[in-house]
Order: structure tokens, then sequence, then C-alpha cells
């Protein structure tokens, strides 16, 4: 088992989640192996493109990923993990977090002169704090 990889309890826990195979044309491959992939791309900051091999191709991760969010996968996964975390006692609805993390620009974020602005000063008069 790799980071980031599902167990086999939590794989049992969403699989129903995932559609089956069974129609006409080419067959689904392992959807966990699909989700690990989706799972390690999410965790990493990683680009498609950087995929370890054993996730499959890039692009067909990528393309489950895109059906999944598309047609409420995650949607329904996520709410049934929920409703069985709260179930458990797990979540307090009363406590609510926001981030409030502020990062500084630096002094040339703070915004640009457009080109031909009437109002803007010279170059020799800008001074830098």
């Amino acid at each position: 088992m790799h980071r980031y990889e599902l167990t086999d309890d939590q794989w049992t826990r969403i699989s129903t989640f995932f559609p089956n195979n069974g129609r006409r044309g080419g067959q689904w491959k392992d959807h966990r192996t699909a989700v690990n992939g989706v799972l390690w791309i999410l965790s990493s900051g990683a680009a498609w493109r950087d995929l370890p091999t054993r996730y499959g191709h890039f692009q067909t991760v990528h393309r489950r990923f895109l059906n999944w969010r598309r047609d409420g996968t995650w949607e329904r996964v996520l709410a049934a993990l929920r409703m069985e975390a709260n179930a458990k006692g797990l979540i307090d609805w009363e406590q609510w977090n926001a981030d409030s993390t502020s990062i500084r620009a630096t002094r040339h974020a703070a915004g640009a002169r457009k080109k031909g602005d009437r109002n803007r000063r010279s170059r020799r008069t800008t001074h830098w704090a």
C-alpha cells in the first residue's frame, strides 16, 4: 500500500457508489486504482501528467475524475461519509471554522498601473516603502 491510497475497509465503504460494468462495449478497469490515482493527485498537488504509472494512464484517471464529478458520484460519496460520521457523533454542528491565514503579497503585487493611465506618477517620484 502506498501513501494516499485507500485501505480495504475504506474502499468497501465507498465502492458501491461507483458505476458497475456490464453494459455493452468496453468495460471499466478497477475503479479503486483510479480513485487512488485521484487521491494521489489531489493530495500531492502534482500535475495530472506526473501521475505514477501504477494508477494507470493519467488521461484515463482524469477522465474518470471528471465523469464522476459531473454525474455527482463524489457528492454522493461525501454525503454518505458525512452521514456515517454524524451517526457516530464525530461531527460537531455547533462549531464552525474559517481559515484566517493571510499571506503578504510582495510590494509588486499591489496593483500595477495600466498603460495609458493619466493619473500615474512618473517613475522618478515613486517611492517604495
